[in-house]
């Protein structure tokens, strides 16, 4: 029988994700009766532990960048987050030596003498074992816009080892469990016959602090006023509400299984806080070569509608046979399809039962307003198969387009694209790509002193929409070939703005409609630099002083360390190439365009905006 927190009773019927996949967290949670989706974050842990006067402030924050980060993909209804103190890839705990001035993170043994050394420096000793967690609470006000507050805090107990002999510490070690704990041991296991006292909550050293999390929980939901999006509460051991944006995003990994998992973070030191263990090494490598699996199973499972018939059943869940039944597949496949979609964090499982998650939920329903499905089945049809030419294009510095179906000038005249449908399966692709990042492209920059937009080689309109629907006072002209018109009235909104207005042409030939703004989103790195400077000569011309250039694409760092979207992507070796933000200020410079903004949206695409000299 479940015993059911009157606190935590308040969350039914609430989406609540879970940043983690401690299977101890999980079961500590599952226990108490709340319901939840796992979705790991993959924020890399290189806050400088320096900034941080104590150990608890930076578990508190690297919690709280996990939980943003995670929140990333969800911005779209109102969800509860939780995240915890993590280190590397891992959940753990922050031990520190409460009787010395410099403290030792004790992340995972590499080896048994790693471990050695770890458990000989606790013995006989008592220490801080600190969780930090935040909570992210997000709202949907009435423009659809969503507001969300952090309610961060920690938990601290002390946990005293005893004096221990070799021979006790050298069998613990030999038992293996010490091999996947941070700071070597776990307490809910063989490790507490290490342990002399513990004084505090002792599910803390477990992995969560759930008393603490109650009291948090109901500070929450005491009577209204007491908890607003501009208000500031202090609680013990708790730091303030507050609404800062979150740090820029880690590169996401090309897997998505959560990450191994260990009892939290546990400091006694600092010398050992930025040693890598062989064993992250090989996950990390694990991971890159498992890739390529992981973008399969998505593809044949969006190929096959797995997530359709998830959502067309009455409950919303559905067994291995009936999924099998409903695609026309084997049960055995299907079964293993659908646990490799699980542990990928795209679908969940309880007992038998298979549903979608709400990542699922958002981006892969093929009739979904935020649906990815045209892109995903873009990247199965195109992208996949052309991959598999990368080492000739690499040695002979050829377009992999050119290896599978001969050199092009346009895409839409090219032999390949000419038939009907995979004209259309590309216009789904771009159209994907502009639903998901419209909005945040749109809202990027305040656009309310100019009337008129052109956004060229906007395929779908699907950008167009966006921004007339981010401005009032904005009309927006979509300028594409006479096809790309043609074919785009597939994708037009059944309520469309008779703002937005599609105009055929040629922008490299047929003279622009004049606008105030012009949109280029995802045109520029496709190009040579010879016909960018064409395109961008003829936008100058065409400007009157004050109008602007608005482009979007995916911004390299700086140091072209990252991310690795637009890295990968420059692998298609087409005639353009990606760039940075400041690269493309200095391309603009050149055609009289002074950069106004840069604006990193964390979404798909980022942008930046330049106005006339």
């Amino acid at each position: 029988m479940v015993l059911m927190n009157p606190v935590i009773s308040k969350l039914t019927g609430k989406l609540v994700v879970l940043a983690s996949a401690s299977p101890r967290r999980l079961e500590i949670l599952t226990n108490v009766g709340l319901r939840f989706e796992v979705v790991p974050s993959w924020f890399k842990e290189t806050l400088d532990k320096r900034l941080f006067k104590t150990p608890h402030e930076y578990a508190v924050e690297t919690a709280k960048q996990k939980a943003l980060e995670v929140k990333q993909i969800y911005t779209f209804e109102c969800l509860w987050f939780l995240n915890f103190g993590y280190y590397f890839l891992y959940t753990v705990l922050v031990v520190f030596f409460s009787q010395t001035v410099d403290g030792l993170i004790l992340e995972k043994p590499v080896d048994k003498q790693d471990a050695y050394r770890m458990l000989s420096r606790l013995s006989g000793k008592e220490h801080s074992v600190f969780t930090g967690v935040a909570i992210i609470l997000c709202h949907e006000k009435e423009d659809e816009e969503i507001d969300y507050q952090v309610i961060d805090f920690y938990e601290e107990t002390k946990v005293k080892f005893a004096d221990l002999s070799d021979d006790l510490l050298w069998e613990y070690i030999n038992s293996g469990e010490p091999m996947d704990k941070a700071g070597g041991y776990g307490i809910q296991a063989l490790g507490g016959m290490l342990v002399e006292y513990v004084h505090g909550d002792f599910l803390n050293v477990v992995g969560f602090p759930l008393n603490q999390f109650c009291k948090k929980l109901g500070l929450i939901f005491s009577p209204p006023g007491s908890l607003t999006h501009n208000s500031t509460q202090t609680s013990p051991q708790g730091s303030p509400v507050d609404t800062v944006p979150p740090a820029e995003p880690a590169a996401s990994s090309p897997t998505h299984n959560g990450p191994p998992d260990s009892q939290g973070q546990n400091i006694p030191s600092a010398s050992t806080a930025h040693n890598v263990s062989t064993h992250e090494k090989l996950s990390k490598m694990i991971e890159l070569m498992d890739g390529f699996k992981a973008s399969k199973v998505l593809f044949t499972a969006s190929k096959l509608r797995v997530f359709d018939v998830l959502r067309s059943s009455k409950k919303g869940e559905l067994q291995a046979e009936d999924v099998a039944q409903e695609i026309k597949a084997s049960i055995k496949g299907t079964e293993r399809l659908l646990e490799a979609c699980v542990s990928l964090g795209l679908l969940q499982r309880t007992g038998k039962e298979y549903t979608n998650t709400a990542m699922s939920r958002h981006f892969l329903l093929s009739d979904g307003p935020l649906s990815l499905q045209g892109y995903i089945q873009h990247c199965n049809e195109l992208v996949w198969p052309l991959f598999t030419h990368l080492e000739t294009a690499v040695r002979e510095g050829t377009n992999q387009h050119e290896k599978a179906f001969g050199k092009t000038s346009n895409l839409f005249q090219d032999a390949y694209y000419s038939r009907h449908e995979v004209k259309l399966r590309f216009m789904k692709a771009m159209h994907s790509i502009a639903k998901v990042s419209g909005r945040d492209v749109a809202t990027a920059f305040d656009l309310s002193k100019y009337k008129t937009a052109c956004d060229l080689g906007g395929c779908t309109g699907a950008m167009a929409y966006e921004f007339a629907k981010a401005h009032p006072g904005l009309s927006v002209t979509m300028f594409d070939l006479p096809e790309v018109i043609e074919m785009s009235s597939h994708f037009r909104p059944h309520d469309a703005d008779d703002r937005v207005s599609f105009v055929a042409g040629d922008f490299f030939k047929d003279e622009l409609p004049k606008a105030d703004v012009y949109i280029l989103a995802r045109i520029l790195h496709d190009w040579s630099d010879e016909k960018v400077h064409i395109l961008l000569s003829k936008i100058a011309k065409a400007c009157n002083p004050g109008c602007c250039v608005l482009v979007s694409e995916i911004f390299l760092d700086e140091d072209r360390k990252g991310p690795s979207r637009g890295l990968l992507q420059a692998l298609s070796l087409t005639e353009g190439r990606q760039r940075s933000a400041s690269e493309y200020s200095l391309l603009l410079k050149s055609h009289g365009f002074t950069a106004a903004q840069v604006k990193h949206t964390h979404n798909l695409l980022d942008a930046i905006l330049c106005v006339t000299e």
